[in-house]
């Protein structure tokens, strides 16, 4: 093969190489930014503000990175991308479940299988946070409907029994949302025995002061 040949070929892949990385490199600006609007989507959830603006944000810029990735195979699925799919999936699901809402399924989301459950599972960390936020303002009633829908979360999840490759690490996920139930259900049922232990102190601190006989 001649120089010329060779160096010609070589000037082939340079431009096909270079329209790859450049489209690679905007993809995942859009990811970490649609990474950005989903968590702040989230902590507008925590505060009791409407999110809808930022999940909005969010869905635009990861259709604005697949569609750069899109004439490259071998970006789909990659890193940033996959994680602004599944962050993002997880603010409309735990926005979902902390109003007590219907679930989006995956198609109403655009979303890939593997990141609406990954989503939905990262949720469930959300959701003890609101639960913790409501123990400590004194509602375990919400607390415990918060435990409810987190428990059918996880009978979900351990329903999803396929190689790691096919779920996105699923299971360690899953197993994690495991330990995120258990801490938050213990942390409930703790609640509820301090409310009952000073509900019984008090009912015993009044029928004491009715018993002491009347000084007059």
């Amino acid at each position: 093969m001649s120089t010329e040949r060779l160096e010609s070929i070589g000037e082939v892949v340079r431009r096909r190489l270079d329209a790859v990385h450049e489209a690679r490199e905007a993809a995942f600006t859009d990811s970490r930014a649609a990474i950005r609007a989903a968590s702040k989507a989230i902590r507008a959830v925590h505060r009791g503000e409407d999110p809808a603006t930022l999940l909005d944000e969010a869905d635009a810029l990861l259709r604005s990175a697949q569609d750069r990735c899109a004439p490259f195979p071998q970006l789909t699925g990659s890193g940033p991308v996959a994680d602004a799919d599944k962050e993002r999936c997880e603010a409309r699901l735990f926005l979902a479940l902390a109003r007590g809402e219907g679930l989006p399924e995956p198609e109403a989301l655009g979303a890939d299988d593997a990141a609406w459950l990954g989503g939905l599972a990262e949720a469930v960390g959300e959701l003890r946070r609101a639960a913790l936020d409501h123990l400590r303002a004194g509602e375990v009633a919400a607390a415990e409907t918060l435990v409810g829908r987190m428990d059918d979360v996880y009978a979900l999840l351990v329903t999803i029994d396929y190689p790691e490759g096919i779920t996105g690490g699923l299971r360690r996920s899953t197993d994690v949302t495991r330990g995120i139930l258990e801490r938050t259900r213990g942390d409930v049922t703790t609640a509820r025995l301090q409310a009952r232990l000073g509900d019984a102190l008090q009912a015993h601190r009044r029928d004491v002061l009715e018993a002491e006989p009347d000084p007059g």
